[in-house]
């Protein structure tokens, strides 16, 4: 027995062999019925994403400036500054990730003279 575990191990077998089936066998079973038997979390993110696409360019390696539609973004005309940030983090994450922060942020016209966010962000 212990012979045969050690040639299993090894895949010491030729192919066409019984042996080589099984471990072949063995191998796809274990690629096909794995995801189904555990969960691993990766869903895909419920939110709705942004109607318009959002631009993302380097600052020079101090971080990122992304780019939003200004219509992609629910600004209240009352809100503080930690509430606009709270809600430029938010229109930027399906981007970014979760693990940035914004550091500062202003509109401006685009090309088309459309009004956009434009968002300095680190990770």
């Amino acid at each position: 027995m212990n012979k045969l575990l050690k040639s299993y191990f090894y895949w010491t077998y030729p192919r066409g062999n019984v042996h080589y089936d099984v471990l072949v066998t063995l191998i796809l079973l274990f690629i096909f019925v794995t995801p189904h038997l555990w969960d691993f979390g990766d869903k895909p993110s419920r939110a709705a994403g942004p109607s318009h696409p959002i631009q993302v360019i380097g600052d020079g390696g101090r971080g990122i400036i992304v780019t939003v539609a200004a219509s992609d973004v629910n600004v209240p005309p009352s809100a503080s500054v930690s509430d606009v940030r709270k809600v430029l983090r938010k229109a930027i994450e399906p981007v970014t990730g979760d693990a940035v922060s914004v550091i500062r942020w202003e509109t401006a016209p685009d090309v088309q003279g459309n009004t956009v966010w434009k968002i300095w962000a680190r990770r």
